[in-house]
């Protein structure tokens, strides 16, 4: 049965692309505050928010591996798409000339999987990719993708397998960590050990690095096939 493990990483569209009402109820909670030094904080963590929410923010990269072969693409948005080409090798790297683009793409190499595997997909990635596609009007391939939670087929979120479904909370012994973390823990190569983070993609993009967002958002997806390979030969099973 073949598995694909992917990541997306998005960048916030500007504050302009709302109208009034919009950008209101965005920055409500800032507009409350009287002090304005603390009311421009509020502002600026609102704006770093926009990143999370898929009316406030587009997919600028999606990386994605055969869980088995390890082979692959990293779909992103480029300015010089019309010149790059795809590369050969295991992972192609493919220039896309706009988000419609990228997300028929990624769902056209999504339909020959039987299941996925994410870190945090079930809670980020898989609704994100949705609810982008249903506002551009991508067609989605694979509908099933959050199923049932308590399961790991089609869609083994390794979030939930490494907190047994959140079974300690916030703060026991299954106490959920970020993937740097269990990389770290496990041995593996971390995908932040370059430099970038996920922060870092406005920033990127603003700077026209788009190669280095891909770049960083395929390390993801390695790292996660890893922390996959580890949970099926340790943890697989358990209940």
């Amino acid at each position: 049965m073949a598995t694909i493990v992917f990541d997306i990483e998005t960048s916030a569209l500007p504050p302009e692309n709302f109208d009034d009402a919009q950008r209101e109820y965005l920055f409500r909670e800032a507009e409350k505050i009287a002090d304005e030094p603390a009311r421009e904080t509020k502002r600026a963590e609102i704006r770093q928010q926009f990143n999370l929410w898929p009316f406030t923010a587009q997919v600028v990269c999606v990386a994605m591996l055969n869980a088995d072969t390890q082979r692959g693409q990293v779909l992103f948005l480029a300015e010089d798409f019309e010149e790059a080409e795809g590369e050969a090798g295991p992972v192609e790297f493919m220039p896309c000339a706009d988000e419609f683009e990228l997300l028929t793409a990624f769902w056209d190499v999504a339909k020959h999987y039987d299941s996925v595997v994410t870190f945090n997909g079930r809670g980020f990635d898989v609704p994100f990719m949705y609810l982008r596609s249903a506002l551009l009007n991508v067609p989605i391939s694979k509908k099933n993708w959050l199923g049932y939670r308590y399961a790991v087929e089609p869609h083994c979120d390794l979030a939930e397998q490494f907190t047994f479904y959140g079974v300690s909370g916030r703060e026991g012994a299954a106490r959920r960590f970020n993937l740097d973390f269990y990389c770290k823990a496990f041995g593996i190569e971390s995908p932040k050990s370059h430099g970038v983070t996920g922060m870092d993609v406005n920033t990127l993009m603003a700077e026209g690095k788009f190669r280095e967002i891909a770049e960083y958002c395929l390390r993801d997806v390695r790292a996660t096939v890893e922390l996959y390979r580890i949970w099926k030969e340790r943890l697989a099973g358990i209940k």
